[in-house]
């Protein structure tokens, strides 16, 4: 992932109210190991149930925020994020809804999937033993991990692109 500053951040959500975009809480931007991820995301420390997911489509920076559900998984199961497709104790992967860009959003349409909680796909698809983070897997599990976090925010955005 490229580099980005605060106010493009603060100007890239598609879903984001003018309250959220106010008192967004900013990640350590200069401490991001930008090589190293294929998105930014990020919890608030303000608020337990809210996420944040950035990531460059082309030269457009694109951001959703993201709300965790109430309730985490059962302990003692697996569970398997959807965008980084590693399987995990269920504690660690949450349900996360975006509430839908435009006028969808605006009547209560949101849509879900389940994240690492602590939304580090990045990091978790570069851990594990040796044998599974060879730099060819890694590579190939990041170009999958950008691809379906591409998908997951573009379907929350096509609600402002189509008629």
């Amino acid at each position: 992932m490229r580099e980005v500053t605060e106010s493009e951040l603060r100007s890239c959500f598609v879903n984001a109210t003018r309250r959220e975009l106010e008192q967004l809480p900013m990640p350590g931007l200069h401490e991001t190991m930008w090589g190293d991820r294929e998105y930014l995301g990020w919890r608030d420390p303000h608020s337990s149930r809210l996420g944040y997911l950035v990531h460059w489509r082309g030269d457009e920076l694109l951001g959703v925020v993201v709300r965790g559900a109430p309730g985490g998984l059962r302990p003692g199961i697996a569970a398997m994020c959807s965008l980084c497709h590693s399987t995990q104790p269920a504690t660690q992967v949450r349900m996360f809804s975006a509430r839908l860009a435009g006028l969808d959003g605006d009547t209560g349409s949101s849509m879900g999937t389940y994240i690492c909680d602590a939304l580090d796909c990045s990091h978790i698809i570069r851990t594990g033993p040796p044998h599974l983070v060879t730099s060819d897997r890694i590579a190939a599990r990041a170009e999958a991990l950008l691809e379906r976090v591409t998908r997951f925010t573009a379907r929350v955005e096509r609600a402002i692109r189509e008629p």
